[in-house]
């Protein structure tokens, strides 16, 4: 009897085991075709919810605008991030080492990730990762198509960050003009 159960709990663990593996090929796979994506998405910070779309070409660009009253943007280029609210006129400049971005950001470090992290899966495929401050970062890709589909990580003030992303489109034509970082007047 206890052999019986042993032999089935194996059976099942590999099988789980070699699911996961394979979606994690999955996913990997389309990412290594995709070189940027265009999505809209949602961010929620506690109660505070935000809403814009996102250009991101892989390795290290990405820019956002906000749909909001202050009309909010956000430009990542290589190591630099800058927020600037266009309605103040106001940008302040973030180093891109100090945020969870960098490891989504970087096509190989995502992969690598992905190769590494547990995973789980809900209504997403979860990716766990855990970063140099021991803060855990969750990367969500779609069950059906495995592409991107947000991420959920903390914010220096310890709250919970969920970006929610809805791809719109894959290697469209991008003009690098817009990852220029303001002047830091």
């Amino acid at each position: 009897m206890k052999l019986s159960r042993a032999i089935i709990f194996f059976g099942l663990y590999l099988i789980f085991t070699n699911s996961n593996a394979n979606e994690k090929s999955k996913i990997i796979n389309k990412l290594k075709n995709i070189d940027n994506i265009q999505f809209k998405f949602t961010q929620k910070i506690n109660e505070n919810i935000e809403k814009g779309i996102c250009v991101l070409v892989f390795s290290n660009k990405l820019k956002c605008n906000y749909e909001d009253k202050n009309k909010k943007e956000l430009i990542i280029n290589k190591k630099m991030m800058a927020i600037t609210q266009k309605r103040y006129g106001k940008t302040l400049f973030y180093p891109l080492s100090k945020s969870t971005f960098i490891n989504i950001l970087s096509k190989d470090e995502l992969i690598k990730i992905i190769k590494e992290s547990d995973t789980f899966i809900d209504d997403y495929f979860n990716i766990v990762f855990m970063n140099e401050v021991n803060s855990n970062t969750l990367i969500r890709f779609d069950k059906e198509n495995f592409l991107l589909a947000g991420w959920v990580s903390s914010d220096q003030y310890n709250n919970q960050v969920t970006f929610e992303i809805e791809i719109n489109s894959i290697n469209q034509m991008i003009d690098k003009k817009i990852f220029t970082l303001p002047n830091r007047n």
